[in-house]
């Protein structure tokens, strides 16, 4: 899966990550959904490490469709709840 960060690039990651990055997203979507801003400060740029970590950076001239797009890290609560769909940020496999 091709996933982009807003502002960052874009990021090659497998399949086998998805399962775990969805346990944040889904303690993301609780916490947008609450208004949790708090709880949405640390969870969020969480996720964000997770695909950095578990991802491969693409190079800067790549240029693929993206499967998956991010927020920036810089995203606030609204923003995300914008984007959210009820299944969260990340699709599940």
């Amino acid at each position: 899966m091709i996933v982009r960060i807003m502002g960052e690039g874009q990021l090659k990651l497998a399949d086998s990550h998805i399962v775990e990055l969805n346990k944040l997203d889904d303690k993301l979507l609780a916490e947008v959904n609450k208004g949790d801003e708090a709880g949405f400060r640390r969870t969020f740029p969480a996720l964000l490490e997770q695909v950095r970590e578990f991802g491969e950076p693409l190079p800067d001239d790549a240029l693929e469709p993206s499967e998956l797009i991010l927020p920036s890290p810089g995203a606030t609560l609204e923003e995300v709840r914008e984007l959210l769909s009820d299944e969260g940020l990340i699709p599940s496999v």
